[in-house]
């Protein structure tokens, strides 16, 4: 599976020594449709150790060329959270970013912008905010993941929960949006609530209340 392929990769060059341990649930949009913008909150779990814990929302093209993604970064022992392109093809500086800790609620948002050549990404902390442009208008996303990624360490920090998400794609099947998500190897006991789509002038908008990663099965 190409996803899969690309992923393990990243986290073989990232930590050659561990594989890394995936748990994930996915939104697969019909060949015709591509996503347009992602957004919402994350709710900041506990953080028991330093560890190579990566959770993230993003988004996978359709040539299976890298991750375009916000991520929660616990190898220092303090939540980073930063937004980015991994990894290459194209190869693009990493944004910027802010150390967040438990119980904090961080707001995402990914736009491609309205000439097509770039996708703008903002996380908000409070009154904390970092804005960055990345030269992705080239790649068609088909796939808007919630993902626990770890290398050597466990799903010990509890619940990962993301909260007033909005998605948008191009077309007018909602079908993506209120049909139950790709749940990677059945591996993550999951909730999701409030789920609504509507379609206008040819753009799907997708407004799920909460995403839920309780806990591995």
């Amino acid at each position: 599976m190409m996803l899969l392929t690309l992923l393990f990769a990243i986290a073989t060059l990232l930590s050659p020594a561990w594989a890394a341990t995936w748990y994930f649930l996915r939104y697969n949009l019909p060949s015709s449709q591509a996503f347009l913008s992602f957004s919402g909150t994350m709710q900041i779990p506990k953080l028991p150790k330093a560890g190579t814990y990566y959770l993230w929302p993003g988004l996978q093209p359709t040539d299976n060329s890298g991750v375009y993604q916000n991520v929660l970064d616990g190898r220092s022992g303090t939540w980073w959270i930063g937004s980015g392109w991994c990894c290459s093809n194209p190869s693009l500086p990493w944004g910027s970013g802010f150390n967040t800790y438990p119980g904090e609620s961080v707001a995402f948002s990914n736009v491609k912008d309205s000439s097509g050549s770039t996708w703008t990404s903002k996380l908000t902390r409070g009154s904390s905010t970092t804005s960055n442009s990345f030269a992705l208008g080239s790649k068609t996303f088909n796939q808007a993941i919630f993902a626990i990624e770890l290398t050597g360490v466990s799903w010990d920090f509890g619940a990962l929960a993301f909260n007033n998400v909005v998605i948008t794609s191009s077309g007018t099947s909602t079908a993506w949006c209120t049909n139950a998500p790709e749940n990677y190897n059945g591996a993550s006991n999951y909730v999701i609530s409030g789920v609504n789509a509507s379609v206008s002038g040819n753009v799907v908008t997708c407004k799920i209340n909460s995403v839920t990663l309780q806990g591995p099965k």
